[in-house]
């Protein structure tokens, strides 16, 4: 008993003393430091771990944390990127001015966290949503948190845009490549100028731009909106502007800033144990920012097609020829200022670039938008909006109408403003549609005396060809009135018998020779017909016939000619083959014979 009550004390003993090196934390306090392993703190529920991982063939190690359960690791944030280290002898310290440092022995501080706000009783703590947060114990109000540093990945909860109180901007930036995690060439920003939206650029240019917000999506992004995974959040007011979102309960979902520039959302599949990308974006050519030019417009068939909206020409038609559209198009009419100008309406469209100037006006009827435009002259074009909230209103650009695109759905009107001389007056429509039915009516005319025509030539041939048939048979032809006259219209006294489809009259034609006519039933139903038992007993028979000749006979017969008409019927309708004239008989011992009579019909090929 006092040896049982020794080891007792002593793993209570272990337990306590040493509890950072055998039980997983998720958190640390001011003074405390780590080693700096694979796994230094691990969240409350076993989702998330924060440690040192080394890419795939590098020696530089970096301090990241990634999923917990999923087994294939997947960073989703990395502290030191632009800074990695090689030793071993690294240790993650939360020092007595709260923040958490990364330091090494040959190297010092590799990284740091950036909280200058001082905190009675500070911890640093990783979460279950994957936030590595800085706080007081027990509180919620953060002064430093890993989510207000994004690296390549926007997890639930985290923000995409920027705080315009504080001066943070929330953005991603792409790996270098899918082994180094340092800053990539791409990032994903939120533009906040006029109507805030997404865009994806490579170092100062612009490559990809998701549109405005329209209240439950992005006007380019239609696949950003809810769905049964995410549910997104947008916020726009004068403290902060971001996108952000939620995932469906048990689901993993992430969207990840690849290095190739392409911003995919994943989810992972638990039954396939893989990355399953539901959308990425630029999802096709056509969302190419600046591909079409100025007042140009996009459609992806298999290609994309760049065309200039209405009122619009290539700037440079030559180039246009090559496939050189970035150069964008021109008004064929600039009088376009008070002159009797209207619109043209494009429909399901991705939203012209709404970063420079322009104005936004809510809850406007439509005929309040078109008022507004048409009072200045530096209007362009405007669009309608229609939020999700139940508000409409109307968006109008003044300098240029950019990155437009023809959308499968969900897309919007945009309503371009045009000269007089661009715009189908209610005159020339009338003149189109009259001269429209005029000449449909007369190419209907024309198509149908050609038809004529060709049926009475048709019919002239057809005659012709009648007669030289008589001439070439001599067989006499008579109409069906001789036909009624030769059997005393078809009496009764007359019938001489009846077959399954119809009856047979004797006559006699006015140069005394008798004549047998048989008269067809006008009426199927009427005809005699058989019994599916009567026609399967006949088929039967024939094939009792065949076998007799093949196999049972002394001598086998082969009948070559077995068809409708070499079938005879006795008078209880019992089959019979006849017409042997092309048959061949076979001794037991002979397997082939040969012969003169050719089976069919002289001089067919």
């Amino acid at each position: 008993m006092a040896k049982l009550i020794s080891i007792c004390l002593f793993f209570w003993t272990t337990t306590a003393l040493f509890p950072r090196k055998s039980l997983a934390i998720d958190s640390i306090k001011a003074g405390e430091s780590i080693s700096a392993s694979a796994q230094i703190l691990v969240s409350a529920q076993q989702k998330f771990v924060l440690g040192i991982f080394n890419p795939e063939g590098s020696k530089f190690k970096y301090l990241g944390i990634w999923y917990k359960n999923i087994p294939q690791r997947t960073i989703v944030w990395v502290a030191n990127r632009d800074n990695p280290f090689v030793s071993s002898s690294a240790k993650l310290t939360f020092n007595e001015e709260g923040n958490v440092i990364l330091v090494d022995e040959t190297d010092g501080v590799l990284w740091s966290s950036t909280s200058s706000i001082y905190v009675k009783e500070p911890v640093a703590q990783l979460l279950d949503n994957g936030n590595l947060v800085l706080g007081e114990s027990g509180s919620e109000n953060y002064v430093w948190q890993s989510f207000d540093y994004v690296s390549d990945t926007l997890l639930p909860g985290m923000k995409l845009g920027r705080d315009l109180k504080a001066g943070m901007t929330w953005k991603l930036t792409s790996w270098k490549n899918q082994n180094d995690p340092s800053s990539g060439d791409f990032t994903y920003v939120m533009d906040p100028g006029g109507l805030p939206q997404l865009e994806i650029h490579r170092g100062n240019v612009t490559t990809y731009r998701s549109g405005p917000w329209l209240g439950s999506r992005f006007s380019g992004g239609y696949y950003l909106r809810e769905t049964a995974i995410i549910t997104p959040r947008f916020v726009n007011n004068s403290d902060e502007a971001f996108y952000s979102y939620e995932s469906a309960k048990n689901l993993t979902v992430r969207y990840t800033l690849n290095a190739e520039g392409y911003f995919n959302l994943f989810y992972w599949n638990d039954d396939g144990n893989y990355w399953q990308s539901l959308f990425k974006s630029p999802g096709d050519a056509c969302d190419d920012y600046r591909l079409c030019g100025n007042f140009g417009i996009c459609t992806f068939s298999v290609i994309a097609i760049c065309d200039c909206i209405p009122g619009f020409q290539p700037k440079s038609p030559d180039d246009w020829e090559k496939q050189g559209t970035a150069g964008g198009c021109v008004r064929r009419d600039n009088k376009t200022c008070k002159n009797g100008e209207g619109f043209k309406r494009i429909s399901n469209v991705k939203l012209p670039d709404s970063s420079a100037k322009n104005l936004v006006k809510v809850n406007t009827s439509i005929q309040d938008c078109t008022a507004a435009c048409l009072s200045d002259c530096s209007c362009l074009a405007y669009g309608r909006m229609e939020f999700s909230t139940g508000d409409n209103g109307c968006i109008i650009w003044f300098e240029r109408l950019v990155d437009m695109k023809m959308l499968p759905q969900y897309g919007q009107d945009i309503y371009v403003r045009l000269a007089a001389s661009e715009l189908e007056s209610p005159k020339r429509k009338q003149l189109i549609v009259g001269l429209s039915v005029s000449v449909a009516s007369l190419i209907s005319f024309l198509i149908f005396v050609a038809c004529f025509i060709y049926w009475r030539k048709r019919r002239r041939v057809e005659g012709n060809e009648v007669e030289a048939q008589e001439d070439e048979v001599e067989l006499p032809l008579y109409d069906f009135a001789k036909i009624e006259t030769a059997t005393n219209y078809f009496s009764f006294s007359n019938k001489i018998g009846e077959g399954g489809f119809g009856p047979v009259y004797k006559g006699m034609i006015p140069l005394g020779q008798e004549i047998a006519v048989k008269r067809l039933a006008e009426d199927d139903k009427k005809r005699s017909l058989l019994s599916w038992k009567k026609r399967m007993d006949i088929i039967i028979g024939i094939a009792r016939g065949l076998l007799y000749l093949h196999r049972d006979s002394r001598l086998i017969v082969i009948h070559r000619d077995l068809k409708v008409s070499n079938i005879l019927l006795d008078n209880e309708m019992n089959p019979k083959i006849s017409d042997f004239g092309m048959a061949r008989m076979f001794g037991e011992d002979q397997t082939m014979t040969q012969t003169k009579r050719v089976v069919g019909t002289y001089f067919l090929t």
